[in-house]
C-alpha cells in the first residue's frame, strides 16, 4: 500500500506524518492517546489494509515520535542480510575489535557464554498463539503515554525500515540489519513488533526461552543486537539477564 491509495474510511482521527526534510508521508499518527484494544483492532486487518499498527511511545504534542529524517539514506533492504551473519558481526565488533583495555581484561559480564559467538538459538516451543501475546502486550503498553501509528508495511519488521527508523544509529546505521534480525525472531520466537519510540523497540514473544541454557543463548543474541541491554541495565551480566528473560513474553530494547 502507498498513501496514494484510499485511506480506510474508519481510520482514527489523526494525520499523515512527513519526515524532517521530506515531502512524502510515511505513516499515519492518531491524534488521541491509544486505548486498550486499539492496536489489536488493527492487527487482524493488516492483511487487507496493508497498514501495520505500531504503538508510538513517549509522544510529545504533534512532534514525530520516531525522529524520522528523509535525508537519512544509509538503509538497505531486509532481504540483503542474513541474521546469523549480522549478529556474528555485531558480536565480534563488541567482544573483539571495539573492546577497550579495561573491558578486555574483565569479561565477567559474558560468563558463562564467553567471547566466542555461540550461534543462533534453537527455536523454543511456543506457549500459545502469537496474536494472543501481541494483543496482551499492546494493551499493557497502551496504559502509558502512547498513540497508535499505522505504517504501510508487509510486517512489523519491515515497518522499521518503511519509516526509516534510526533508533539504533549509535550501534549500526543500517536499520535493515535490525529488521532482518527481528524478522527472523518473528519466525523463531513468535516475536511481534508492538511498540516503538525514538530509541526503543518493544516486542511481544510467543516462544520465550524456557530453560537456563536457551535463555543464555538468547541473551547472546540480545547483546549483539543491543549491547546497552547489558551495559546499561540492572541485569548487567549474562546470567542475571538470562534469568530475567526466561519465560518472559516481551522483549524491550533501548539504544543510547
Amino acid at each position: 500500500m502507498t498513501w496514494d491509495d484510499a485511506l480506510p474510511p474508519d481510520i482514527p482521527e489523526g494525520r499523515l506524518m512527513i519526515p524532517y526534510n521530506g515531502v512524502t508521508p510515511v505513516y499515519w499518527l492518531c491524534s488521541r492517546p491509544a486505548a486498550a484494544g486499539d492496536w489489536s483492532r488493527w492487527r487482524p486487518r493488516h492483511h487487507q489494509s496493508g497498514l501495520w499498527p505500531l504503538l508510538a511511545l513517549n509522544v510529545e504534542g504533534d512532534d514525530d515520535p520516531f525522529g524520522i529524517d528523509a535525508g537519512y539514506d544509509h538503509i538497505t533492504t531486509v532481504e540483503q542480510h542474513d541474521t546469523g551473519a549480522v549478529l556474528a558481526e555485531w558480536w565480534q565488533g563488541i567482544t573483539g575489535d571495539d573492546l577497550d583495555v579495561k573491558a578486555a581484561s574483565d569479561l565477567g559480564y559474558l560468563d558463562p557464554v564467553g567471547v566466542r559467538w555461540p550461534g543462533l538459538t534453537p527455536t523454543p516451543d511456543r506457549q500459545g498463539p502469537v496474536e494472543r501475546f501481541a494483543d496482551q502486550y499492546a494493551d499493557a503498553l497502551s496504559a502509558g503515554q502512547a498513540r497508535l501509528a499505522l505504517v504501510p508495511a508487509t510486517d512489523g519488521a519491515h515497518a522499521l525500515t518503511a519509516i526509516s527508523w534510526t533508533g539504533p544509529l549509535n550501534h549500526d546505521n543500517d536499520t535493515a540489519r535490525f529488521s532482518a534480525v527481528v524478522r527472523d525472531w518473528q519466525r523463531r520466537f513468535g516475536a511481534t513488533v508492538v511498540g516503538l519510540s525514538f530509541d526503543t523497540l518493544h516486542l511481544s514473544i510467543a516462544a520465550p526461552p524456557a530453560t537456563p541454557d536457551l535463555a543464555l543463548h538468547v541473551t547472546a543474541e540480545h547483546f549483539a543486537f543491543c549491547p546497552d541491554t547489558i551495559w546499561q541495565s540492572n541485569t548487567d551480566t549474562f546470567s542475571t539477564y538470562a534469568e530475567a528473560i526466561m519465560g518472559s513474553n516481551c522483549w524491550n530494547f533501548w539504544w543510547d
